[in-house]
């Protein structure tokens, strides 16, 4: 019953995480073409520009004004929320996924780090990168954007690196998307939302305002505008292990938000001309460029070690005590299947996948963490196994980030019995 509360804890903050963000992501991207699409020749007097636009059977009239009106009105929309709740949603699925249980979603197998400390690295981090950032900008590097841009490139690549030596793949990017939507987040409540209250105070007080604040404010805002782009990239990575489970998975993060940077400035600068608009097809060459460099490379099967111990997964993350349990080169278990034959090669990536794999990919899972099989992918039969041989090959012999944490202790002679019996074209009779 505690594996079938979790996932639908898991289900509703990812919802309110996913629907807050659109949101918030969806109002940024329309100020910022609001912005670059106003009619600025001869505006009317303290105006900087206007804008008529239809949608939805209606039309509509849009003005900035330079600063702010002679009198305030009555209603004034803020935007505000969707950012406060994304945040505040984000780091609730953090903490339900991975701080729940760091030993085996957060901390790389095999690296001797402490849960607690994993997990005030990862918090920390995201304090400490606001801080940073916050910082920079207002330091004389602030007055050279471009510089700016690729210092902060830089230091957010280190801290990718940095965490993919201690944190698992997913682990890894979902934190340094942590430390964006956390300097995003930080942009809105500490930065443009003063800004904003100073200028409406002033018009209140009938005082002049101040107009570095508002600038300030468009500034921060435009740096969120290009954080978006790898920030969705990494909420929806967690899908696709060829990325985050490459070893080199900072830098496919470094290539992917290098595209994702310019593909943004094209948007956000086409309304002056089109002359990066070379960013897009390079965006594709640049995906399909990655897609290459990513795939895997088949390896020689060696024999499966005689004895390997296997480890059950308990709640709170931790190892049980290890048992003894054959390998692959023991027989095979028997087969429930319709198939009257089964090929010796696969009775011995059967014995693994029922060993290492169907604690959790199972009808009934025998892992406490799970009440029904994660995302529906079951490996009972020869038939269900054969089904999902590209996403074992993925996830299990290519980038090898499953068994989660390795908690059934897989070896990599077992994983290369499976990839062997898949290029020799994965029969199962």
């Amino acid at each position: 019953m505690e594996a079938h509360l979790t996932e639908w804890l898991n289900l509703s903050i990812r919802w309110i995480h996913m629907i807050t963000g659109v949101a918030w992501i969806g109002a940024s991207f329309y100020f910022v073409w609001l912005e670059n699409n106003l009619n600025r020749s001869n505006p009317r007097d303290g105006l900087s520009g206007d804008l008529w636009a239809i949608h939805g059977g209606g039309i509509y009239h849009l003005e900035k004004y330079k600063l702010a009106p002679p009198k305030m009105p009555e209603n004034l929309h803020w935007f505000k929320w969707e950012a406060y709740f994304t945040w505040l949603s984000g780091v609730a699925l953090m903490l339900v996924v991975y701080y729940l249980n760091p030993s085996l979603y957060l901390v790389k197998p095999g690296v001797d780090l402490a849960p607690e400390m994993a997990i005030v690295i990862g918090f920390g981090s995201m304090i400490c990168g606001y801080v940073a950032y916050h910082f920079l900008c207002d330091s004389a590097l602030g007055k050279r954007p471009a510089l700016l841009g690729a210092v902060l490139f830089v230091l957010i690549i280190a801290a990718a690196y940095g965490f993919s030596q201690i944190f698992s793949g997913r682990a890894a990017y979902i934190h340094v998307g942590a430390i964006i939507g956390t300097i995003m987040v930080g942009n809105v409540f500490f930065t443009i939302m003063p800004a904003q209250r100073a200028l409406v105070k002033a018009i209140e007080d009938g005082t002049t305002p101040d107009p570095t604040l508002p600038a300030k404010g468009l500034l921060r805002s435009r740096h969120n505008n290009y954080f978006t782009l790898p920030v969705l990239f990494i909420m929806i990575s967690n899908h696709f292990p060829s990325t985050y489970g490459s070893q080199y998975n900072w830098l496919i993060l470094a290539g992917i938000a290098i595209l994702a940077v310019l593909v943004r400035h094209y948007f956000n600068t086409r309304h002056d001309s089109s002359k990066y608009i070379w960013t897009l097809p390079a965006a594709a060459l640049g995906m399909i460029c990655l897609a290459y460099v990513t795939g895997p490379s088949p390896k020689p099967a060696t024999p499966a070690a005689p004895k390997a111990a296997v480890v059950s997964p308990v709640q709170d993350g931790s190892q049980a005590a290890p048992v003894e349990a054959s390998t692959a080169s023991a027989a095979a278990p028997a087969v429930d299947s319709a198939s009257t034959a089964v090929s010796d090669d696969f009775a011995k990536v059967y014995s693994v996948i029922q060993e290492r794999c169907t604690v959790c990919h199972s009808a009934t899972p025998s892992s406490p963490m799970f009440s029904a099989a994660p995302l529906g992918f079951m490996l009972d039969t020869p038939e269900q196994i054969k089904l999902q041989v590209g996403k074992i090959h993925a996830q299990s012999v290519a980038s090898q980030i499953m068994p989660l944490g390795n908690i059934t202790q897989i070896t990599q002679e077992e994983r290369d019995l499976i990839g062997a019996w898949i290029d020799k074209g994965a029969q199962i009779n």
